[in-house]
């Protein structure tokens, strides 16, 4: 399954919408992304698990890009 995960760069930083960035990532469910994610000093604001339709739309972007972890 491919998710989609809304962060900050910095933990300890308050989030700020604006600043908000996104990522791709494949795993089995929410729990492996954020232990994949673990290492990194990211504020994790959301996951969203992308169903088919999603991710077909979500392709279209060109800043698509499944992270490889």
């Amino acid at each position: 399954m491919i998710f989609k995960v809304l962060y900050q760069e910095h933990a300890e930083e308050a989030p700020v919408r604006e600043e908000t960035k996104t990522l791709y990532i494949e795993a089995e469910n929410v729990r492996e992304v954020r232990s994949k994610l673990a290492d990194r000093n990211y504020n994790i604001e959301y996951v969203q698990e992308l169903s088919e339709a999603h991710l077909a739309y979500e392709q279209q972007s060109e800043d698509f890009k499944v992270e490889k972890i």
